[in-house]
Protein backbone atom coordinates (compact mmCIF):
# COMPACT_ATOMS: atom_id res chain seq x y z
CA UNK A 1 0.00 0.00 0.00
CA UNK A 2 2.93 2.51 1.16
CA UNK A 3 4.50 1.58 -1.93
CA UNK A 4 1.45 2.17 -4.47
CA UNK A 5 1.05 5.79 -2.74
CA UNK A 6 4.44 6.36 -3.46
CA UNK A 7 3.87 5.57 -6.83
CA UNK A 8 1.08 7.76 -7.66
CA UNK A 9 3.19 11.16 -5.53
CA UNK A 10 5.81 10.15 -8.44
CA UNK A 11 3.20 9.79 -11.11
CA UNK A 12 1.79 13.36 -10.39
CA UNK A 13 4.90 15.03 -10.41
CA UNK A 14 5.79 13.55 -14.03
CA UNK A 15 2.20 14.60 -14.67
CA UNK A 16 2.96 18.21 -13.75
CA UNK A 17 6.27 18.18 -15.76
CA UNK A 18 4.42 16.86 -18.71
CA UNK A 19 1.67 19.40 -18.37
CA UNK A 20 4.77 21.76 -18.47
CA UNK A 21 6.42 20.12 -21.53
CA UNK A 22 2.92 20.58 -23.28
CA UNK A 23 2.40 24.56 -22.26
CA UNK A 24 6.11 24.89 -24.12
CA UNK A 25 5.21 23.28 -26.85
CA UNK A 26 1.54 24.52 -27.03
CA UNK A 27 0.20 21.72 -27.30
CA UNK A 28 -3.42 20.37 -25.16
CA UNK A 29 -1.70 18.60 -22.08
CA UNK A 30 -4.29 15.71 -22.53
CA UNK A 31 -2.54 14.64 -25.77
CA UNK A 32 1.09 14.81 -24.26
CA UNK A 33 0.01 12.81 -20.97
CA UNK A 34 -1.66 10.00 -22.99
CA UNK A 35 1.36 9.85 -24.66
CA UNK A 36 3.77 9.98 -21.70
CA UNK A 37 0.97 7.25 -19.93
CA UNK A 38 2.45 5.19 -23.35
CA UNK A 39 5.87 5.37 -22.59
CA UNK A 40 5.47 5.03 -18.12
CA UNK A 41 3.36 1.86 -19.33
CA UNK A 42 7.10 0.25 -20.77
CA UNK A 43 8.34 0.53 -17.48
CA UNK A 44 8.58 -2.49 -15.08
CA UNK A 45 7.81 0.30 -12.24
CA UNK A 46 4.59 2.00 -13.83
CA UNK A 47 3.21 -0.83 -15.69
CA UNK A 48 1.27 -2.35 -13.29
CA UNK A 49 -0.42 0.47 -11.83
CA UNK A 50 -3.96 0.10 -12.25
CA UNK A 51 -7.78 0.98 -10.73
CA UNK A 52 -10.55 -0.86 -9.73
CA UNK A 53 -13.35 -1.19 -12.29
CA UNK A 54 -15.94 -0.62 -9.56
CA UNK A 55 -14.54 2.55 -8.41
CA UNK A 56 -13.56 4.17 -11.70
CA UNK A 57 -17.12 6.15 -11.94
CA UNK A 58 -17.28 7.03 -8.36
CA UNK A 59 -13.72 8.50 -7.80
CA UNK A 60 -13.25 10.56 -10.64
CA UNK A 61 -16.88 10.95 -12.53
CA UNK A 62 -18.87 12.73 -10.16
CA UNK A 63 -16.21 16.01 -9.49
CA UNK A 64 -15.00 16.20 -12.81
CA UNK A 65 -18.77 16.92 -14.30
CA UNK A 66 -19.66 19.22 -11.17
CA UNK A 67 -16.56 21.19 -12.04
CA UNK A 68 -17.77 21.19 -15.36
CA UNK A 69 -21.08 22.40 -14.78
CA UNK A 70 -20.05 24.91 -12.40
CA UNK A 71 -17.83 26.23 -15.42
CA UNK A 72 -20.44 26.36 -18.03
CA UNK A 73 -22.48 29.51 -18.12
CA UNK A 74 -26.04 28.50 -17.88
CA UNK A 75 -26.79 31.68 -19.88
CA UNK A 76 -24.85 30.51 -22.87
CA UNK A 77 -26.69 26.89 -22.40
CA UNK A 78 -29.76 28.08 -22.73
CA UNK A 79 -28.94 29.92 -26.04
CA UNK A 80 -27.59 26.93 -27.43
CA UNK A 81 -29.93 24.25 -26.08
CA UNK A 82 -30.99 23.23 -28.92
CA UNK A 83 -27.43 22.41 -30.72
CA UNK A 84 -26.70 21.23 -27.78
CA UNK A 85 -29.49 18.44 -26.72
CA UNK A 86 -29.09 17.33 -30.89
CA UNK A 87 -25.67 17.12 -30.03
CA UNK A 88 -25.99 15.47 -26.86
CA UNK A 89 -28.87 12.94 -27.49
CA UNK A 90 -29.19 12.28 -31.38
CA UNK A 91 -25.82 12.13 -32.38
CA UNK A 92 -24.83 10.15 -29.40
CA UNK A 93 -27.97 7.36 -30.63
CA UNK A 94 -26.85 7.26 -33.68
CA UNK A 95 -23.62 7.26 -33.03
CA UNK A 96 -23.98 4.02 -30.78
CA UNK A 97 -26.00 2.82 -33.37
CA UNK A 98 -23.86 2.95 -36.35
CA UNK A 99 -20.86 1.53 -34.17
CA UNK A 100 -22.97 -1.72 -33.04
CA UNK A 101 -24.05 -2.32 -36.41
CA UNK A 102 -20.17 -1.79 -37.82
CA UNK A 103 -18.75 -3.78 -34.97
CA UNK A 104 -21.02 -6.58 -35.11
CA UNK A 105 -20.40 -6.95 -39.13
CA UNK A 106 -16.10 -6.54 -38.57
CA UNK A 107 -15.79 -8.41 -35.10
CA UNK A 108 -16.37 -12.30 -35.49
CA UNK A 109 -18.00 -12.95 -32.58
CA UNK A 110 -19.20 -9.38 -31.82
CA UNK A 111 -22.95 -9.50 -30.79
CA UNK A 112 -25.19 -6.18 -31.52
CA UNK A 113 -25.54 -5.80 -27.56
CA UNK A 114 -21.86 -5.84 -27.18
CA UNK A 115 -21.59 -3.51 -29.86
CA UNK A 116 -24.18 -0.86 -28.28
CA UNK A 117 -22.01 -1.32 -25.11
CA UNK A 118 -18.79 -0.44 -27.48
CA UNK A 119 -20.57 2.67 -28.70
CA UNK A 120 -22.16 3.83 -25.25
CA UNK A 121 -18.33 3.85 -24.34
CA UNK A 122 -16.81 5.83 -27.25
CA UNK A 123 -19.80 8.06 -28.81
CA UNK A 124 -19.02 11.15 -25.75
CA UNK A 125 -15.96 13.19 -26.72
CA UNK A 126 -14.01 14.75 -23.99
CA UNK A 127 -14.36 18.41 -23.66
CA UNK A 128 -11.38 18.68 -21.61
CA UNK A 129 -9.38 18.48 -25.21
CA UNK A 130 -11.40 20.04 -27.51
CA UNK A 131 -11.58 23.34 -25.09
CA UNK A 132 -8.17 23.48 -24.52
CA UNK A 133 -7.45 23.77 -27.77
CA UNK A 134 -9.98 26.12 -28.97
CA UNK A 135 -9.14 28.17 -26.36
CA UNK A 136 -5.46 28.03 -27.36
CA UNK A 137 -6.37 29.18 -30.93
CA UNK A 138 -9.17 31.47 -29.68
CA UNK A 139 -12.01 30.34 -31.26
CA UNK A 140 -15.64 32.48 -31.29
CA UNK A 141 -16.96 32.00 -28.01
CA UNK A 142 -20.24 30.26 -29.14
CA UNK A 143 -18.20 27.65 -30.37
CA UNK A 144 -16.15 26.56 -26.81
CA UNK A 145 -19.82 27.02 -25.02
CA UNK A 146 -21.48 24.76 -27.25
CA UNK A 147 -18.37 22.09 -26.95
CA UNK A 148 -18.61 22.59 -22.69
CA UNK A 149 -22.44 22.44 -22.83
CA UNK A 150 -22.36 18.67 -25.16
CA UNK A 151 -19.86 17.37 -23.07
CA UNK A 152 -22.47 17.56 -20.04
CA UNK A 153 -25.53 15.71 -21.47
CA UNK A 154 -23.54 13.53 -23.92
CA UNK A 155 -21.62 11.54 -20.85
CA UNK A 156 -24.77 10.94 -19.67
CA UNK A 157 -26.85 9.99 -22.44
CA UNK A 158 -23.58 7.66 -23.66
CA UNK A 159 -23.96 6.14 -20.45
CA UNK A 160 -27.18 5.32 -20.18
CA UNK A 161 -27.07 3.69 -23.10
CA UNK A 162 -24.07 1.84 -22.21
CA UNK A 163 -26.01 0.78 -18.85
CA UNK A 164 -28.86 -0.54 -20.86
CA UNK A 165 -26.34 -2.07 -23.20
CA UNK A 166 -24.45 -3.81 -20.24
CA UNK A 167 -27.87 -5.17 -19.05
CA UNK A 168 -28.82 -6.93 -22.19
CA UNK A 169 -25.38 -8.06 -22.24
CA UNK A 170 -25.41 -9.85 -18.59
CA UNK A 171 -29.22 -10.69 -18.98
CA UNK A 172 -29.71 -11.78 -23.00
CA UNK A 173 -32.23 -9.88 -23.10
CA UNK A 174 -33.48 -6.64 -24.59
CA UNK A 175 -36.88 -5.24 -24.80
CA UNK A 176 -37.45 -1.81 -26.77
CA UNK A 177 -40.60 -0.65 -24.87
CA UNK A 178 -39.38 -1.55 -21.45
CA UNK A 179 -36.10 -0.51 -22.31
CA UNK A 180 -37.88 3.10 -23.27
CA UNK A 181 -39.95 3.57 -20.15
CA UNK A 182 -36.82 2.90 -18.23
CA UNK A 183 -34.47 5.28 -20.25
CA UNK A 184 -37.31 7.79 -19.29
CA UNK A 185 -37.26 6.84 -15.41
CA UNK A 186 -33.42 7.17 -14.94
CA UNK A 187 -33.47 10.50 -16.70
CA UNK A 188 -36.22 12.30 -14.72
CA UNK A 189 -35.51 10.51 -11.31
CA UNK A 190 -31.97 11.29 -11.92
CA UNK A 191 -32.38 14.58 -12.19
CA UNK A 192 -34.82 15.13 -9.56
CA UNK A 193 -32.32 13.49 -7.36
CA UNK A 194 -29.70 16.16 -8.33
CA UNK A 195 -31.59 18.86 -8.25
CA UNK A 196 -33.09 17.47 -4.31
CA UNK A 197 -29.61 16.84 -3.25
CA UNK A 198 -28.84 20.20 -4.54
CA UNK A 199 -31.20 21.76 -2.60
CA UNK A 200 -30.18 20.26 0.77
CA UNK A 201 -26.84 21.33 0.11
CA UNK A 202 -27.88 24.76 -0.94
CA UNK A 203 -29.76 25.44 2.36
CA UNK A 204 -26.95 23.77 4.55
CA UNK A 205 -24.44 26.71 2.70
CA UNK A 206 -26.98 29.31 3.14
CA UNK A 207 -28.56 29.45 6.56
CA UNK A 208 -26.10 27.35 8.54
CA UNK A 209 -22.59 28.72 10.53
CA UNK A 210 -20.49 27.59 7.34
CA UNK A 211 -16.64 28.84 7.38
CA UNK A 212 -15.11 28.73 4.04
CA UNK A 213 -13.30 25.47 4.75
CA UNK A 214 -16.46 23.88 5.85
CA UNK A 215 -17.98 25.39 2.55
CA UNK A 216 -15.06 24.06 0.11
CA UNK A 217 -15.30 20.55 1.71
CA UNK A 218 -19.08 20.26 1.24
CA UNK A 219 -18.41 21.33 -2.11
CA UNK A 220 -16.09 18.54 -2.56
CA UNK A 221 -18.37 16.21 -1.08
CA UNK A 222 -21.25 17.26 -2.66
CA UNK A 223 -21.43 15.60 -6.29
CA UNK A 224 -20.53 12.19 -4.60
CA UNK A 225 -23.73 12.92 -2.73
CA UNK A 226 -25.06 13.64 -5.40
CA UNK A 227 -24.26 10.11 -7.81
CA UNK A 228 -24.32 8.04 -4.91
CA UNK A 229 -27.82 9.12 -4.17
CA UNK A 230 -28.78 8.59 -7.60
CA UNK A 231 -27.02 5.30 -8.28
CA UNK A 232 -28.18 3.87 -4.80
CA UNK A 233 -31.82 3.76 -6.21
CA UNK A 234 -30.24 2.75 -9.86
CA UNK A 235 -30.93 5.76 -11.47
CA UNK A 236 -28.87 8.40 -13.31
CA UNK A 237 -25.55 9.43 -11.45
CA UNK A 238 -24.64 11.26 -14.08
CA UNK A 239 -27.64 13.42 -14.45
CA UNK A 240 -27.90 14.23 -11.24
CA UNK A 241 -24.24 15.46 -10.35
CA UNK A 242 -25.08 17.55 -14.04
CA UNK A 243 -28.98 18.85 -12.84
CA UNK A 244 -27.64 19.46 -8.96
CA UNK A 245 -24.18 21.44 -10.24
CA UNK A 246 -25.89 23.56 -12.81
CA UNK A 247 -28.69 24.73 -10.18
CA UNK A 248 -25.67 25.56 -7.30
CA UNK A 249 -23.58 27.01 -9.78
CA UNK A 250 -26.70 29.50 -10.76
CA UNK A 251 -27.01 30.46 -6.69
CA UNK A 252 -23.31 30.76 -6.47
CA UNK A 253 -23.53 34.53 -5.60
CA UNK A 254 -26.18 33.61 -2.45
CA UNK A 255 -24.72 29.96 -1.58
CA UNK A 256 -20.73 31.07 -0.79
CA UNK A 257 -19.76 34.09 0.90
CA UNK A 258 -16.75 35.93 -0.91
CA UNK A 259 -14.23 34.18 0.67
CA UNK A 260 -15.31 30.45 0.22
CA UNK A 261 -15.89 31.76 -3.67
CA UNK A 262 -12.41 33.25 -3.83
CA UNK A 263 -10.54 29.93 -2.08
CA UNK A 264 -12.79 27.40 -3.59
CA UNK A 265 -11.58 28.74 -7.24
CA UNK A 266 -7.67 27.46 -6.25
CA UNK A 267 -8.73 24.20 -4.70
CA UNK A 268 -11.11 22.90 -7.07
CA UNK A 269 -8.71 24.02 -10.07
CA UNK A 270 -6.04 22.12 -8.51
CA UNK A 271 -8.22 19.19 -7.61
CA UNK A 272 -9.62 18.64 -11.34
CA UNK A 273 -6.02 19.25 -12.54
CA UNK A 274 -5.15 16.21 -10.78
CA UNK A 275 -7.89 13.92 -11.48
CA UNK A 276 -7.83 14.82 -15.24
CA UNK A 277 -3.97 14.24 -15.06
CA UNK A 278 -3.86 11.37 -13.55
CA UNK A 279 -6.68 9.83 -15.72
CA UNK A 280 -5.22 11.09 -18.97
CA UNK A 281 -1.96 9.02 -18.13
CA UNK A 282 -3.85 6.29 -16.67
CA UNK A 283 -4.87 5.72 -20.27
CA UNK A 284 -1.76 5.29 -21.43
CA UNK A 285 -0.51 3.09 -18.46
CA UNK A 286 -3.48 0.27 -19.39
CA UNK A 287 -1.85 -0.29 -22.35
CA UNK A 288 0.57 -3.50 -21.53
CA UNK A 289 -2.13 -5.17 -19.28
CA UNK A 290 -4.78 -5.11 -22.29
CA UNK A 291 -2.63 -6.07 -24.70
CA UNK A 292 -1.31 -9.19 -22.46
CA UNK A 293 -5.14 -10.10 -22.28
CA UNK A 294 -6.24 -10.22 -25.48
CA UNK A 295 -6.30 -13.81 -25.67
CA UNK A 296 -6.57 -15.55 -28.94
CA UNK A 297 -6.50 -11.96 -30.76
CA UNK A 298 -3.47 -11.02 -32.49
CA UNK A 299 -2.28 -7.74 -31.90
CA UNK A 300 -1.96 -6.55 -35.45
CA UNK A 301 -5.76 -7.26 -36.28
CA UNK A 302 -6.87 -5.65 -32.91
CA UNK A 303 -5.88 -2.33 -33.78
CA UNK A 304 -7.23 -2.66 -37.66
CA UNK A 305 -10.46 -3.31 -35.67
CA UNK A 306 -9.69 -0.66 -33.09
CA UNK A 307 -8.85 2.23 -36.47
CA UNK A 308 -11.47 0.81 -38.28
CA UNK A 309 -14.12 1.81 -35.78
CA UNK A 310 -11.90 5.41 -35.23
CA UNK A 311 -12.39 6.31 -38.84
CA UNK A 312 -16.10 5.42 -38.31
CA UNK A 313 -16.63 7.67 -35.67
CA UNK A 314 -14.95 10.70 -37.17
CA UNK A 315 -16.83 9.94 -40.45
CA UNK A 316 -20.20 9.80 -38.47
CA UNK A 317 -20.14 12.74 -36.03
CA UNK A 318 -18.88 14.67 -38.57
CA UNK A 319 -22.10 13.83 -41.19
CA UNK A 320 -24.23 14.10 -37.77
CA UNK A 321 -23.00 17.71 -36.92
CA UNK A 322 -22.79 19.16 -40.69
CA UNK A 323 -26.32 17.72 -41.02
CA UNK A 324 -27.84 19.02 -37.98
CA UNK A 325 -26.38 22.31 -39.42
CA UNK A 326 -28.62 21.72 -42.43
CA UNK A 327 -31.54 20.84 -40.30
CA UNK A 328 -30.97 23.65 -38.72
CA UNK A 329 -31.30 25.94 -41.37
CA UNK A 330 -34.87 24.22 -42.32
CA UNK A 331 -35.97 24.57 -38.90
CA UNK A 332 -35.43 28.31 -38.59
CA UNK A 333 -38.56 28.59 -40.98
CA UNK A 334 -40.53 27.35 -38.45
CA UNK A 335 -39.41 27.72 -34.94
CA UNK A 336 -36.77 30.47 -33.48
CA UNK A 337 -33.31 29.24 -33.44
CA UNK A 338 -30.40 30.59 -31.36
CA UNK A 339 -28.62 30.74 -35.52
CA UNK A 340 -30.97 30.40 -38.61
CA UNK A 341 -27.85 29.69 -40.45
CA UNK A 342 -25.08 28.01 -39.22
CA UNK A 343 -22.78 27.26 -42.37
CA UNK A 344 -20.34 24.51 -42.45
CA UNK A 345 -17.24 25.74 -41.07
CA UNK A 346 -18.49 25.94 -37.26
CA UNK A 347 -20.41 22.68 -37.27
CA UNK A 348 -17.21 21.27 -39.01
CA UNK A 349 -14.91 22.43 -36.13
CA UNK A 350 -17.27 20.75 -33.48
CA UNK A 351 -17.21 17.40 -35.36
CA UNK A 352 -13.44 17.71 -35.63
CA UNK A 353 -13.11 18.05 -32.24
CA UNK A 354 -15.06 15.06 -30.89
CA UNK A 355 -11.46 13.93 -29.32
CA UNK A 356 -12.41 10.80 -26.94
CA UNK A 357 -11.40 10.48 -23.76
CA UNK A 358 -12.07 10.66 -19.55
CA UNK A 359 -15.58 9.17 -20.01
CA UNK A 360 -14.57 6.51 -22.61
CA UNK A 361 -11.84 5.05 -20.19
CA UNK A 362 -14.13 5.28 -17.36
CA UNK A 363 -17.02 3.44 -18.91
CA UNK A 364 -14.61 0.65 -20.62
CA UNK A 365 -12.58 0.01 -17.20
CA UNK A 366 -15.59 -0.49 -15.50
CA UNK A 367 -17.45 -3.53 -17.73
CA UNK A 368 -17.17 -6.26 -14.85
CA UNK A 369 -14.60 -8.80 -15.14
CA UNK A 370 -17.58 -11.75 -15.33
CA UNK A 371 -20.93 -11.83 -16.23
CA UNK A 372 -22.32 -14.35 -13.44
CA UNK A 373 -20.12 -16.85 -11.29
CA UNK A 374 -17.42 -18.39 -13.27
CA UNK A 375 -18.44 -17.09 -16.73
CA UNK A 376 -15.80 -14.21 -18.18
CA UNK A 377 -17.67 -10.79 -20.00
CA UNK A 378 -17.46 -11.90 -23.50
CA UNK A 379 -14.31 -9.60 -25.19
CA UNK A 380 -13.84 -7.23 -22.22
CA UNK A 381 -10.07 -6.66 -23.20
CA UNK A 382 -11.03 -6.37 -26.93
CA UNK A 383 -13.56 -3.62 -25.96
CA UNK A 384 -11.08 -2.23 -23.81
CA UNK A 385 -8.22 -2.21 -26.41
CA UNK A 386 -10.56 -1.01 -29.04
CA UNK A 387 -11.55 1.97 -26.82
CA UNK A 388 -7.77 2.41 -26.48
CA UNK A 389 -7.08 2.90 -29.68
CA UNK A 390 -10.25 5.11 -30.15
CA UNK A 391 -9.01 7.40 -27.62
CA UNK A 392 -5.24 7.53 -28.48
CA UNK A 393 -6.22 8.14 -32.56
CA UNK A 394 -8.46 10.51 -31.51
CA UNK A 395 -6.70 13.03 -29.05
CA UNK A 396 -3.34 12.66 -31.24
CA UNK A 397 -4.89 12.90 -34.75
CA UNK A 398 -7.45 15.06 -34.74
CA UNK A 399 -6.18 16.99 -31.59
CA UNK A 400 -2.75 17.45 -33.33
CA UNK A 401 -4.80 18.88 -36.45
CA UNK A 402 -7.27 20.59 -34.72
CA UNK A 403 -5.63 23.96 -34.56
CA UNK A 404 -4.39 23.41 -37.92
CA UNK A 405 -8.29 23.15 -39.08
CA UNK A 406 -9.33 26.49 -37.42
CA UNK A 407 -6.53 28.38 -38.67
CA UNK A 408 -7.10 27.30 -41.85
CA UNK A 409 -10.91 27.92 -42.04
CA UNK A 410 -10.17 31.40 -40.55
CA UNK A 411 -13.27 31.46 -38.26
CA UNK A 412 -14.94 35.10 -37.94
CA UNK A 413 -16.46 36.11 -34.86
CA UNK A 414 -20.59 36.36 -34.97
CA UNK A 415 -20.97 40.90 -36.11
CA UNK A 416 -23.86 40.91 -34.10
CA UNK A 417 -22.28 39.78 -30.73
CA UNK A 418 -20.65 42.45 -29.21
CA UNK A 419 -16.95 42.98 -29.07
CA UNK A 420 -15.35 41.36 -26.03
CA UNK A 421 -13.07 44.74 -25.23
CA UNK A 422 -16.32 46.66 -26.18
CA UNK A 423 -17.95 44.27 -23.45
CA UNK A 424 -15.74 44.88 -21.03
CA UNK A 425 -15.77 49.02 -21.34
CA UNK A 426 -19.44 48.67 -21.57
CA UNK A 427 -19.17 46.52 -17.71
CA UNK A 428 -16.50 49.18 -16.51
CA UNK A 429 -18.30 51.95 -17.35
CA UNK A 430 -21.48 50.86 -16.15
CA UNK A 431 -20.17 50.13 -12.62
CA UNK A 432 -18.34 53.45 -12.23
CA UNK A 433 -21.29 55.35 -13.52
CA UNK A 434 -23.76 53.75 -11.27
CA UNK A 435 -20.90 53.41 -8.51
CA UNK A 436 -20.96 57.66 -8.33
CA UNK A 437 -24.37 58.05 -8.30
CA UNK A 438 -24.33 55.55 -5.49
CA UNK A 439 -22.04 57.69 -3.69
CA UNK A 440 -23.41 60.73 -4.24
CA UNK A 441 -27.17 59.35 -2.49
CA UNK A 442 -25.73 58.26 0.36
CA UNK A 443 -25.12 61.70 1.74
CA UNK A 444 -21.51 61.06 3.38
CA UNK A 445 -18.89 63.20 2.79
CA UNK A 446 -15.36 62.00 4.06
CA UNK A 447 -11.91 62.42 2.80
CA UNK A 448 -11.89 58.31 1.92
CA UNK A 449 -15.17 58.94 0.42
CA UNK A 450 -14.33 62.12 -1.60
CA UNK A 451 -11.11 59.88 -2.53
CA UNK A 452 -13.04 57.40 -3.53
CA UNK A 453 -15.38 59.46 -5.65
CA UNK A 454 -12.53 60.84 -7.83
CA UNK A 455 -10.96 57.86 -8.13
CA UNK A 456 -14.33 56.25 -9.82
CA UNK A 457 -14.51 59.45 -11.90
CA UNK A 458 -11.25 59.10 -12.94
CA UNK A 459 -11.46 55.69 -14.38
CA UNK A 460 -14.66 56.58 -15.83
CA UNK A 461 -12.97 59.27 -18.20
CA UNK A 462 -10.33 56.38 -18.71
CA UNK A 463 -7.25 57.95 -17.28
CA UNK A 464 -5.08 56.28 -14.48
CA UNK A 465 -6.18 55.10 -10.65
CA UNK A 466 -5.24 57.44 -7.77
CA UNK A 467 -4.85 56.68 -4.54
CA UNK A 468 -4.32 58.03 -1.21
CA UNK A 469 -6.18 60.17 1.43
CA UNK A 470 -6.24 60.04 4.83
CA UNK A 471 -8.66 61.27 7.86
CA UNK A 472 -9.63 60.37 11.21
CA UNK A 473 -10.68 56.76 12.21
CA UNK A 474 -14.66 57.41 12.24
CA UNK A 475 -14.17 58.69 8.83
CA UNK A 476 -11.94 55.40 7.62
CA UNK A 477 -14.85 53.62 9.29
CA UNK A 478 -17.62 55.34 7.12
CA UNK A 479 -15.34 54.85 4.29
CA UNK A 480 -15.11 50.87 4.88
CA UNK A 481 -18.54 50.56 5.41
CA UNK A 482 -19.55 52.48 2.90
CA UNK A 483 -17.59 50.60 0.33
CA UNK A 484 -18.61 47.21 1.67
CA UNK A 485 -22.12 48.27 0.44
CA UNK A 486 -21.30 49.68 -3.14
CA UNK A 487 -19.33 46.64 -3.61
CA UNK A 488 -22.47 44.40 -2.78
CA UNK A 489 -24.38 47.00 -5.00
CA UNK A 490 -22.22 46.79 -7.71
CA UNK A 491 -22.75 42.19 -7.66
CA UNK A 492 -26.32 43.11 -7.85
CA UNK A 493 -25.74 45.57 -11.14
CA UNK A 494 -23.33 43.01 -12.81
CA UNK A 495 -26.16 40.91 -12.33
CA UNK A 496 -28.39 42.95 -14.12
CA UNK A 497 -25.63 43.05 -17.10
CA UNK A 498 -25.58 39.22 -17.21
CA UNK A 499 -29.31 39.34 -17.86
CA UNK A 500 -28.42 40.90 -21.27
CA UNK A 501 -27.79 37.96 -23.95
CA UNK A 502 -24.96 40.78 -25.51
CA UNK A 503 -22.99 40.19 -22.83
CA UNK A 504 -20.60 36.68 -21.78
CA UNK A 505 -21.02 35.74 -18.62
CA UNK A 506 -17.44 34.91 -18.48
CA UNK A 507 -16.54 38.62 -18.33
CA UNK A 508 -19.28 38.77 -15.62
CA UNK A 509 -17.62 36.53 -13.48
CA UNK A 510 -14.49 37.53 -13.87
CA UNK A 511 -15.19 41.21 -12.13
CA UNK A 512 -17.43 39.45 -9.44
CA UNK A 513 -14.28 37.81 -9.10
CA UNK A 514 -12.30 41.08 -8.50
CA UNK A 515 -15.27 42.20 -6.37
CA UNK A 516 -14.39 39.16 -3.96
CA UNK A 517 -10.82 39.89 -3.69
CA UNK A 518 -11.77 43.59 -3.26
CA UNK A 519 -13.92 42.79 -0.07
CA UNK A 520 -11.23 40.45 0.94
CA UNK A 521 -8.90 43.47 1.15
CA UNK A 522 -11.35 45.48 3.08
CA UNK A 523 -12.27 43.45 5.35
CA UNK A 524 -8.77 42.21 6.13
CA UNK A 525 -8.07 45.87 6.92
CA UNK A 526 -11.02 45.79 9.24
CA UNK A 527 -10.13 42.83 11.12
CA UNK A 528 -6.54 44.34 11.51
CA UNK A 529 -8.07 47.49 13.35
CA UNK A 530 -9.70 45.44 15.18
CA UNK A 531 -7.48 43.54 16.74
CA UNK A 532 -5.11 45.92 18.86
CA UNK A 533 -8.63 46.76 20.50
CA UNK A 534 -8.97 43.32 21.34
Amino acid sequence: MQHLFIDYIVLILIILALVMVANKLRLAYPIVLVLGGLALSLTDEFSQITISPDLVFLIFLPPLLYEAAWQVSWKEFWRWRRVITSFAFPIVIVTSCVIALVSHALIPGFTLSLGFLLGGIISPPDAISATTIMRQVNVPKPLVSIAEGESLLNDASSLIVFRFALAAVITGQFQASEAATSFLLVVLMGISIGLLVGVLFYIVHRWLPTTPSIDIVLTLVTPYCMYYAAEHFHFSGVLAVVSGGLLLSSKRQSLLTYQSRIQSVNVWGSFVFVLNGLVFMLIGLQLPSIVQQLGTISLSTAIGYGLVISLVLIATRLLCTIGASYFTRIASRFITVAESNPGWKNPLILGWAGMRGVVSLAAAISIPLVIREGEAFPLRNLILFITFIVILATLVFQGLTLPWLIRKLKLEADPAVVPEQQQELIIRQTISRKSLQFLEKTGLSTPYLTNLSERLTIDLAGLDQKAGGAGNSNALGDYQRTYLELLQQQRTWLSEINRQTDFDEDLIRKHLSLIDLEELKIREKLVQEDEPER
